[in-house]
């Protein structure tokens, strides 16, 4: 879509912008007046983590509708594997990925590099640098129920049942423990706390004792052991198939993403050439700035949903909670829902269930470009500008980088007359639902947002401009 939408009589409309936002700023402000700010839910999809202006927007627009009611695609995906990252390492961002290019021996779990490319770890030509492990002499494991391409290109193809992944890797962790591998390392050591309470944890968990339920004989789980401790470098790299792998109702993703960290860990691999290693981006990473051992620590469950209780995560609840939010919660029901560059109709659990409660919305509005099985619920669709039309950096991708880069991308083309950027979308969103109406001017959240930011980092006693004047540096 090129222009916005505006449903009348069940039937979508194209509209000029001016009319969009009339319609927003006639209709939001009012009902969350009426209904109160929890009665707004918001969706954002995964290409809002691929857009420079929705990663910095996006926050705007949330802070001004001051809901607690957040949902993402990362809770049916990545989610867990930041948890577990958080817990053990101190932040969601703090994810250690594979050093691709010297790596000796590499586990894949639940991942298809050679039908998308990788994620969580950015590398291009993430196949091709899987072919250089075995050039060199390395080795490759694919563990996966499903003969993938990239299962057929490795040297070992492990097909575990589905859902087990994390009794392997503690099966895995109690080998070492009773061949006496257990050797983090030096540089490691120093940091490490609860190894002995772990291990006695896993105990339990022998070769023997997960061989039928995950359907690896004790032999082949004893050997992917042995051959990661033996290797002079190794790593563990599990993705969206450890991340929503579970028993029946049980979900095992964080625990899982958890044994990934411990194998990784007591084999000597974290943090070192050829191991699983931290990244070190240009922007936004905790690894590049401030000082170790400071941050706040992690923690769940600040809020829950009225429904069945389910805990925030990450500013988050669980996309699969959505309908239930909407339709069994009474008069603490969503009414009005914002969804940003998704589908969840499409893509999330329970979807004919969202598709039915969406119709039952009071108002919504979507930023999104297509009219989909999601939108089409929408009485208001704004759409943003196609990718080739705006600039672009890579915040999110580059956290989970091999390699250092910067590299920012113009626009390709220039935009459609009367076309708003994707972040004077946003933004004036945002300014509508703080209440200053379809006129506000979408470069007034700029100051609103560079303000808080600069504000926090002179409030952060280890930010480099730490005391300075925040006025001093605005205008400056």
């Amino acid at each position: 879509m090129r222009r916005p939408l505006v449903k009348r009589n069940g039937v979508h409309e194209e509209v000029e912008w001016a009319e969009a936002w009339a319609v927003i700023a006639d209709r939001l402000p009012e009902m969350m007046a009426r209904h109160g700010r929890e009665s707004v839910g918001v969706y954002l999809g995964n290409p809002s983590a691929h857009s420079l202006s929705a990663l910095l927007y996006n926050r705007s627009m949330l802070q001004a509708l001051g809901t607690r009611r957040r949902f993402s695609a990362s809770t049916v995906d990545q989610m867990p594997r930041q948890v577990a990252a958080a817990y053990v390492f101190g932040t969601a961002v703090s994810v250690p990925v594979p050093d691709l290019d010297h790596t000796d021996f590499l586990v894949i779990m639940g991942a298809n590099p050679y039908a998308s490319n990788g994620s969580l770890c950015t590398a291009p030509d993430f196949p091709g640098r899987i072919e250089a492990i075995r050039a060199r002499g390395g080795t490759v494991v694919v563990v996966d129920p499903r003969r993938s391409r990239t299962a057929e290109e490795a040297d070992r193809w492990l097909p575990i049942r589905p859902g087990t992944d994390a009794l392997l890797l503690a099966a895995m962790v109690t080998t070492l423990a009773v061949d006496g591998l257990i050797a983090p390392g030096d540089h490691v050591a120093p940091h490490l706390q609860g190894l002995d309470e772990v291990v006695a944890a896993l105990a339990p968990f022998t070769p023997e004792s997960v061989a039928q339920a995950t359907g690896l004989a004790a032999g082949e789980i004893r050997s992917l052991a042995r051959d990661m401790a033996a290797a002079a470098s190794g790593s563990v790299y599990g993705r969206i198939g450890t991340t929503t792998t579970g028993l029946g109702n049980e979900g095992f993703g964080t625990v899982t993403s958890w044994l990934i960290d411990v194998v990784n860990i007591v084999t000597g691999n974290l943090d070192r050439r050829g191991g699983a290693m931290f990244t070190m981006p240009v922007a936004g990473a905790p690894t590049t700035r401030g000082k170790s051992g400071t941050g706040k620590g992690f923690a769940i469950g600040r809020g829950h949903t009225v429904s069945r209780q389910l805990p925030e995560v990450m500013g988050e609840y669980p996309a699969a909670a959505m309908a239930e939010e909407i339709t069994r919660a009474g008069d603490q029901g969503i009414k009005v829902m914002i969804t940003v560059a998704g589908n969840p109709v499409l893509s999330t659990p329970n979807s004919l269930q969202l598709d039915e409660a969406l119709s039952e919305l009071e108002f919504m509005v979507s930023v999104d470009m297509y009219l989909n099985e999601t939108t089409r619920h929408a009485d208001v669709i704004l759409p943003p500008p196609s990718q080739l039309q705006r600039g672009h950096y890579d915040v999110a991708l580059l956290q989970f980088a091999i390699r250092n880069v910067a590299n920012y991308s113009d626009p390709v083309l220039p935009l459609d007359d009367h076309q708003p950027d994707e972040w004077e979308i946003l933004a004036k969103l945002g300014l509508i639902a703080a209440g200053l109406g379809a006129d506000a001017e979408p470069a007034l959240a700029d100051e609103v947002g560079m303000r808080s930011m600069v504000q926090s980092s002179v409030n952060d006693p280890n930010s480099p401009i730490h005391g300075r004047d925040a006025d001093e540096i605005v205008s400056a």
